[in-house]
């Protein structure tokens, strides 16, 4: 799961850093780990970032693997992005 969120961050066009103003990247992280938003709610709010069938059947399952998880995993998961995006490494890199 871990390389599968890594291959689909890597996906998406990002215009700039997380945390530095890049909403971006935590709205589709938000949105990725509510479990209240149904594959295909996903498929749609996310639709400017495939090209292809094949790339929104990827986000179907991409999604599909965060919907089987707990909700304590996924608190988790959350708590890990901010961490990651408060880190002192991505401060000083930016």
């Amino acid at each position: 799961m871990k390389l599968l969120m890594i291959l689909m961050l890597e996906a998406l066009p990002l215009l700039c850093y997380a945390d530095s103003g890049c909403k971006l990247l935590e709205d589709v992280v938000e949105k990725t780990i509510n479990s209240d938003i149904s594959i295909p709610e996903y498929k749609e709010l996310l639709q400017e970032f495939t090209d292809s069938e094949a790339a929104a059947e990827a986000m179907g399952k991409f999604k599909q693997c965060f919907l089987s998880q707990s909700h304590r995993t996924l608190k988790n998961f959350g708590l890990m992005m901010h961490t990651m995006y408060d880190s002192i490494w991505c401060i000083k890199s930016n």
